[in-house]
């Protein structure tokens, strides 16, 4: 990647123009490169940066027979632990390239679960909620995909808080959206439910299908996502940093 690319907010030096003429072969629809992740969310979640006391524990409950709580480093330690390059794709239409995530496969955390827990057969869902008090969903057969990671590295590095420590679930095929940061709580459901994005999700979320909303295809709402961008991440990013003493 060009070490001048840009993001869209129009801060240098994250900002890419976007060309029409040419655009990049390695991209879902409408998506564009930015050169470094930083933390982005709904603005109402930025002033909320979750450090925990203590170790931390994941709640396993919903449509199951045993709620249990379950230690996030007991999660984090299960066997057949990967490392997995992805690329991360904002439904406002930025993606950041090649981030490198080490964690277990959620279809070995599900496996594991599902022996203490026992969900009912009926389960087609599961949400997955941060201690931010963000929450989205994933279809269960979309959460047992052999990329997502339920990871607690990035680029060999432990998670900190800001990028969604102790533990964040991966899900490359999907937007940003549901790849729930700071995962304290894996709720199984029978029906879906729309989570912290409401109606502005979808309950799917497929990057390649560009599901970016559940209303009007996904090509209309590109233009809608970048008009909003730069004040929705100055609001994220402005709690962000009174939370984090003046750093966003």
């Amino acid at each position: 990647m060009p070490p001048d690319r840009m993001s869209l907010d129009g801060r240098s030096p994250d900002r890419v123009a976007l060309d029409p003429v040419k655009p990049d072969p390695v991209l879902p629809p409408g998506q564009v490169p930015v050169a470094r992740h930083r933390p982005f969310g709904l603005p109402r979640f930025g002033p909320v940066v979750p450090r925990t006391d203590g170790p931390a524990v994941v709640t396993v409950t919903g449509a199951v027979r045993h709620p249990v709580q379950v230690r996030a480093a007991d999660l984090a330690g299960l066997p057949n632990r990967t490392t997995r390059v992805a690329d991360l794709h904002c439904v406002t239409t930025w993606s950041v390239l090649d981030l490198s995530w080490a964690g277990v496969p959620f279809r070995d955390v599900h496996a594991y679960l599902t022996e203490r827990t026992r969900p009912w057969s009926a389960v087609r869902w599961v949400t997955f909620r941060g201690l931010d008090g963000y929450a989205s969903t994933l279809r269960l057969d979309d959460a047992l995909a052999p990329d997502v990671l339920l990871a607690d590295t990035l680029d060999g590095a432990p998670l900190d808080p800001d990028v969604g420590a102790p533990l964040r679930l991966v899900a490359p095929a999907h937007y940003g959206y549901k790849n729930v940061k700071h995962v304290c709580q894996i709720e199984y459901r029978t029906a879906y439910d729309a989570g912290s994005a409401g109606w502005k999700g979808h309950p799917r979320g497929r990057v390649a299908r560009e599901e970016r909303s559940r209303h009007l295809p996904g090509r209309v709402w590109r233009p809608v996502w970048r008009a909003v961008l730069p004040r929705a991440r100055a609001a994220y990013e402005s709690g962000r940093a009174h939370t984090n003493g003046g750093r966003p």
